[in-house]
């Protein structure tokens, strides 16, 4: 089962500058309930933008640089080989950048969007997901409140 996971803007912004482009507690919450425990696939850009490798977790790297090492997870060329890198009935998590995300879509049997209700400039975007390919099964809402300074839905999407 591969599930991609992502927080993205009405506009489908994920960040600017390899960084996000807003602070959702309750979504890092839900984020670290989903992917503790499991596989997760990002760029190399991706994991450089976290201060330190995700506890409880098995990193796959994606980069294009042969001399990229880390002893925070795997390093791989491509996205064939980092889903050949887990093993089988792994529940394994797409956790980005942009293009990772992109490449992976056709790989990916759900979807878990945290939907953003504003509209950023950014230079990193999810990619626009076909009606005839995705179906949106379930959604909770979020009003902002005083730790969210936006309304937000988790939105699960599944292969039609």
């Amino acid at each position: 089962m591969i599930t991609m996971i992502a927080a993205a803007a009405e506009n489908n912004a994920l960040g600017k500058n390899n960084t996000l482009l807003w602070h959702l507690p309750d979504d890092f919450k839900r984020f670290k309930r989903l992917t503790t425990g499991h596989y997760i696939i990002m760029g190399r850009k991706t994991f450089e933008s976290f201060p330190n490798p995700l506890p409880n977790r098995t990193h796959i790297i994606i980069t294009r640089q042969k001399n990229f090492s880390t002893e925070g997870g795997f390093v791989v060329s491509n996205l064939q080989e980092a889903l050949a890198s887990v093993p089988k009935n792994e529940e394994t998590f797409i956790i980005g950048g942009g293009e990772i995300y992109q490449l992976a879509l056709d790989f990916t049997d759900i979807i878990e969007l945290t939907r953003v209700h504003h509209v950023f400039a950014a230079d990193t975007f999810f990619p626009k997901l076909d009606p005839k390919i995705w179906q949106l099964e379930r959604e909770e809402h979020h009003l902002k409140d005083d730790r969210h300074l936006y309304d937000f839905t988790y939105q699960t999407f599944t292969r039609k």
